[in-house]
Formats: structure tokens, sequence, C-alpha cells
């Protein structure tokens, strides 16, 4: 497998992640987005920082 089949399904994962949520319970998720909507800016860069770090150290386990 070359990196662009790899970069092409790990981007499909991402958006079947993404929509599960949203497909299974949408009240949930539009719940979720207004409290996020809520947040200031600097909370929400500490929360792509940390889905950030995550996201890398899952790679570098596997």
């Amino acid at each position: 497998m070359d990196w662009l089949q790899a970069l092409w399904i790990s981007t499909a994962l991402v958006l079947i992640l993404e929509g599960l949520l949203p497909l299974i319970s949408p009240l949930n998720w539009r719940r979720a987005m207004a409290a996020i909507a809520q947040l200031r800016d600097g909370q929400i860069r500490f929360l792509g920082l940390l889905a950030v770090a995550v996201g890398v150290i899952i790679l570098l386990l596997v």
C-alpha cells in the first residue's frame, strides 16, 4: 500500500467516524455542537491540540 492510498483510507475512516454521531443521535450531536460553540477560542484550541496529540500517540503506537 502506498502513502496516497493510506491517506485516502485514513480520510475515509475519519469521515465515517465523524458521521456516526449525527447519524445515530442527531439531537445529542446538535447539543454537543451548541456546547462547543459556547467555548472560548483558547478552550477550542486546547481541544484541537489534545486531538492532534492523541492522534500522534496512536500513530506512534501502531
